[in-house]
């Protein structure tokens, strides 16, 4: 039977034969071939932006003393892998007492985010009550001034309270902040009126329905914010820079800046060491928690 009459066939007794399904996709699939070419090195223009820096600092790193980090005669990969850029860290400063510092500062910064961004949000997500708009004002008010201009207040503060080369005076002006105040407010906002009616018709109070309704469906906005803390806090150079003056309370962006000092033999790679050190965790972090970040973000802007 030829395929012209099998056609009929199937036609006339109301089947179709079934169409061959295809395994590799039409160009058509993705675009014209001249979009996709763009688009790609567009999408690698911007890898190369963002990752380059810090690719380039790792194998600067692993350069030996003989090799050159900069200038004509440099190249971008060493010849002889080495990690003594790495040794000379640890051996120059106490690496071990600025990241306990940091992760200190992480803790209490991290903890008191999520505890006021959430009651906050959740507060702010409520209609009708007294004050509200009053409040939404000033947290959307707070956002337009610069930390910087701010910056000697804050430090004026910090020194009546006695909190100067605190670790505490580090955390304490980043205790809340208005953006993830309002990212939990929109990721509340998400939540049907309706399933919280139900809750009160159940009997179920305030600090039930925040526990156990509002907190599970804004999981994704929560990682949001821990991720973002964390980063911020981690990474803060300018306001311990300020407020910390022994070596002992010293954060590990601060404790591994004074790598560039002459008094510790100015090294190209040791600096470049450092600075992959202090970068580690937020990258381990990031790549474990990426997939739901992302997806945090995306539910966290629904309604604002």
């Amino acid at each position: 039977m030829t395929t012209a009459t099998a056609t009929a066939t199937a036609t006339s007794t109301g089947t179709e034969t079934p169409r061959r399904r295809r395994l590799l996709p039409r160009w058509r699939d993705y675009g014209r071939p001249r979009e996709l070419v763009v688009r790609y090195l567009l999408l690698l223009f911007v890898l190369g932006i963002t990752v380059g820096p810090l690719v380039w600092q790792l194998l600067a790193s692993l350069k030996s003393t003989s090799e050159d980090v900069f200038g004509a005669n440099a190249s971008l990969f060493p010849h002889e892998p080495t990690l003594r850029a790495y040794r000379a860290v640890f051996d120059q400063v106490p690496v071990a007492t600025y990241i306990r510092n940091s992760m200190f500062v992480v803790v209490l910064s991290v903890g008191s985010q999520l505890l006021f961004s959430t009651t906050a949000g959740y507060m702010l997500s409520k209609p009708n009550w007294k004050g509200r708009k009053a409040v939404w004002v000033v947290l959307i008010a707070s956002m337009m001034f610069p930390f910087e201009s701010i910056m000697v207040s804050l430090f004026l503060s910090i020194r009546d309270l006695g909190l100067v080369d605190n670790l505490v005076g580090v955390w304490l002006p980043g205790f809340v902040g208005a953006i993830n105040v309002l990212l939990m407010r929109a990721a509340f906002m998400a939540v049907p009126r309706e399933i919280e009616d139900s809750a009160m018709l159940d009997g179920a109070g305030e600090w039930q329905r925040f526990r156990y309704l509002y907190l599970p469906s804004a999981w994704g906005a929560i990682l949001v914010v821990t991720i973002n803390t964390f980063i911020s806090a981690w990474d803060d150079f300018l306001w311990p820079l300020i407020v910390l003056r022994s070596e002992e309370h010293m954060t590990l962006t601060l404790g591994l800046s004074r790598l560039q000092s002459s008094s510790f033999g100015y090294d190209q790679r040791v600096v470049m060491a450092g600075s992959v050190i202090s970068v580690i965790p937020v990258l381990v972090l990031f790549v474990i928690t990426q997939r739901w970040f992302y997806k945090g973000v995306s539910s966290g802007a629904v309604k604002l």
